[in-house]
């Protein structure tokens, strides 16, 4: 049970695939862009998670303004708290990519290695996350290993633009 409680916490559940999707692809980009001009892997974590935190907040609003324009009220505390909840995935996309850079940071990898292997690991989740959305809709393996095909290539689109900025 409690491995099963940190998977839903890295990857999201049920819903919030779309949340995790979007912020491990912010996640990758941010890394991306950064890493032009800062190599400091800790550096590039504290980005990472700033980017994420501010996305987030962004999000948050937008939904919120979405849902109080639609329903012409303001939206309550506690719908704010769902929202937020429901979307904390964006934020939580961070956490594998950064532990990889923290392994930069503390010297166990090279730093140019920790970037590397934060993005592979936002590769993995977009994967993870396609296989999980499939479940979810009961999808056969065609339909299956279209999403996983279109998860995975937004995520090699940045990182064939990390490529093609530090070249």
């Amino acid at each position: 049970m409690q491995r099963r409680g940190v998977a839903e916490a890295l990857f999201g559940t049920g819903g919030a695939i779309a949340g995790t999707v979007y912020g491990t692809i912010i996640v990758m980009a941010t890394i991306t862009a950064a890493y032009a001009s800062e190599q400091d892997p800790w550096r590039l974590g504290v980005i990472v998670w700033s980017t994420a935190l501010v996305f987030w907040v962004a999000h948050l609003y937008a939904h919120a303004l979405a849902e109080s324009i639609s329903r012409r009220q303001r939206v309550s505390g506690a719908e704010l708290a769902h929202i937020a909840r429901r979307e904390l995935g964006i934020l939580l996309a961070a956490a594998l990519p950064s532990s990889a850079l923290l392994l930069g940071a503390l010297g166990v990898v090279r730093e140019a290695r920790s970037v590397w292997l934060a993005l592979v690991l936002g590769l993995f989740t977009l994967f993870v996350e396609g296989i999980r959305y499939a479940r979810l809709e009961t999808l056969g393996w065609g339909a299956t290993s279209v999403i996983v095909a279109a998860n995975v290539g937004l995520g090699l689109l940045v990182v064939l633009l990390k490529v093609a900025v530090a070249h």
